[in-house]
Parts: structure tokens; C-alpha cells; sequence
């Protein structure tokens, strides 16, 4: 089955993949570029948490 996701902008991933990188630094996670299977599920989502977070928060004070 083909993928689904597919990028809209693709000059985007490196700006995205910045955002992640400073988002787990901030919760505290190891993360690499390339491979980080050896994550648990509970770090991967705190990463992703807080990518939300800041993003919504960036969207409620440009209201």
C-alpha cells in the first residue's frame, strides 16, 4: 500500500526536522539525526507533544 503522507512543501523538512530536534531537547530526549527506533514510545510522544504545544502556542498569540 502506497504511503499517504506525502509533503506539500518539501522545502519544509528541514525546517520541521530543526523543530523536532529543539522540541526534545527541551523534554529531555536524546534523539539523532537518522535512525531512533531504540526510543520508547512514551519519548517519541513527548517529542510530539511538545511540537504541539508550541505550535499551538504560536497560533494562539498570532491571533
Amino acid at each position: 500500500m502506497a504511503s499517504r503522507n506525502r509533503q506539500l512543501v518539501p522545502e519544509a523538512r528541514a525546517g520541521l526536522n530543526k523543530f523536532k530536534m529543539e522540541a526534545a531537547q527541551e523534554v529531555g530526549v536524546n534523539l539523532t539525526d537518522g535512525y531512533n527506533g531504540d526510543l520508547t514510545s512514551r519519548q517519541n510522544g513527548s517529542v510530539g507533544g511538545q511540537m504541539t504545544k508550541k505550535m499551538v502556542e504560536a497560533y494562539e498569540k498570532g491571533l
